[in-house]
């Protein structure tokens, strides 16, 4: 049977998404005690069991931008429409968004460049590039890793330009792309480290001053470190880290969303991060069926993932003659 992988990578962002809502920056330590197992509601941000946040619609308005042509600015349009009128919502209304990508948007609303509107300062380090980023994946996937760079580093700029950001990913678009490539999780994670590692140095100036950040992650085993020393919070280091550690630290969809959603505080990107990869791995045929029947919205989930593969198959077609 051929696998679906968009659809897999968009249910696997929209349900760990959904997994980790109810539970957004509750602490570790009361996760431990009460640790979630399964789809709920309401908690943090009173939504129904099934509703997914901010991560999931911005991933949405990426893949229906990808359903035409490549344009920022479309992007741009879509971004702004999610805001003010509720765009890609679970429910008509957003109930969560980042600082960071608020300012952007505000910055796209005004005409600025969409390569120019994201933050570049330091701080301007949240995971809400990461989080979307994911449906890029099957554009660039048969491009040039200098292409499959460039492009990375467009999407993110709408909301996150600084090079940390659009490291981070970079990382997480390569090890997703070996492991639809067949690889192993275990061998998808250290083959990108080393071919990122090995492009970034000779490609990319910034990431001389950036490899420190990410020197955990690119020492090839972070799976091996424990759990209490997995950060969870929205810096986009925390997430990329966690995402993978989580992956590697499991052996099925659930439990890599789940033990994603229990390490806390930013509960629904870490796993909606997490679940990207996991859906990719294991498929949405392995999701448990009780949580994809309340997921809000699946229909329309399922119609932008058939969209975007049939544009997508056209792509490939035309150039592979």
């Amino acid at each position: 049977m051929t696998r679906d992988l968009i659809k897999d990578a968009l249910l696997g962002v929209a349900v760990g998404d959904a997994i980790g809502v109810p539970v957004e920056f509750r602490h570790r330590e009361d996760l431990e005690r009460n640790p979630l197992t399964g789809m709920t509601g309401f908690g943090t941000h009173h939504q129904p069991p099934g509703t997914w946040s901010d991560d999931s619609s911005l991933t949405f308005c990426l893949a229906e931008m990808l359903c035409g042509e490549y344009d920022l600015a479309n992007l741009a349009n879509r971004f702004i429409n999610w805001k003010n009128h509720g765009y890609w919502t679970p429910h008509g209304s957003i109930f969560d968004i980042g600082i960071a990508t608020r300012a952007a948007i505000g910055r796209l609303e005004k005409g600025l460049s969409p390569v120019e509107a994201g933050g570049k300062e330091e701080s301007s380090n949240g995971n809400g590039s990461l989080m979307r980023i994911l449906p890029l994946l099957f554009y660039v996937r048969d491009n040039s890793m200098e292409q499959r760079f460039e492009r990375t580093k467009e999407v993110s700029s709408l909301t996150h330009r600084h090079p940390r950001s659009i490291i981070a990913c970079f990382l997480y678009l390569e090890i997703a792309l070996d492991l639809i490539n067949g690889q192993s999780p275990y061998d998808a994670y250290r083959h990108a480290c080393r071919n990122c590692v090995n492009f970034l140095k000779t490609h990319y100036p910034a990431f001389e001053k950036e490899d420190i950040y990410f020197a955990r992650l690119l020492a090839g085993n972070i799976f091996e470190l424990r759990e209490k020393d997995i950060q969870s919070s929205g810096y986009v280091i925390h997430t990329l880290e966690a995402s993978i550690w989580c992956l590697l630290n499991t052996r099925n969809y659930a439990d890599a969303v789940l033990k994603a959603a229990n390490l806390g505080d930013d509960s629904d990107t870490t796993a909606a991060v997490t679940g990207g990869l996991a859906g990719l791995l294991y498929g949405h045929e392995k999701m448990p069926v009780e949580w994809l029947e309340v997921l809000v919205r699946r229909a329309d989930i399922e119609d932008l993932s058939r969209r975007l593969g049939n544009k997508l198959n056209k792509k490939w077609q035309e150039h592979s003659r």
